[in-house]
């Protein structure tokens, strides 16, 4: 599969999150922005710090109108548990098998043995990717990338 880029139509997805309701990315068309930060694993030292600066920066993705989701691999109740333990504001999505992480290019390892590359995808309302980076940036980088990419008026 050809790597995702800012600019490309982001690939369309249903899962659950950690409460067991259906987050569909189609529905957020016309509606609002997209974060989805992919991550590898819950109660892990830089997740924790990268879900709880998502939580922190809350303020900052509401009144830009942008909804932030977690995705990994972990079970319903492990996001529950982490996201009651760390107080997230953030839906945590179950990935189970990859599929979506890999349709990100959010994937790194080979066969059987696979693991969430950290990643950030920034998604406008028109569902275009307007932001694709792997590590842990700024929530002020992310936001801006919906400013960069705005069509005049």
């Amino acid at each position: 599969m050809a790597k995702l880029r800012v600019g490309d139509v982001a690939p369309d997805f249903t899962l659950s999150d950690q409460s067991g309701n259906s987050v569909k990315l189609a529905e957020f068309r016309g509606q609002s922005a997209v974060v989805l930060i992919f991550y590898p694993g819950d109660e892990t030292p830089i997740c924790t710090m990268q879900l709880c600066a998502a939580r922190d920066s809350m303020d900052s993705y509401q009144k830009a109108g942008v909804k932030v989701f977690g995705v990994n691999q972990g079970a319903a109740e492990s996001h529950q548990k982490f996201s009651n333990h760390h107080k997230l504001t953030t839906p945590l999505l179950v990935d189970k098998g990859l599929a979506i992480s890999e349709k990100y290019d959010a994937v790194m390892g080979l066969g059987p043995l696979k693991l969430i590359n950290r990643t950030v995808v920034a998604i406008d309302k028109d569902g275009k990717i307007t932001f694709y980076r792997r590590g842990t940036p700024d929530t002020s980088d992310i936001l801006a990338s919906f400013k960069s990419n705005k069509k005049p008026d």
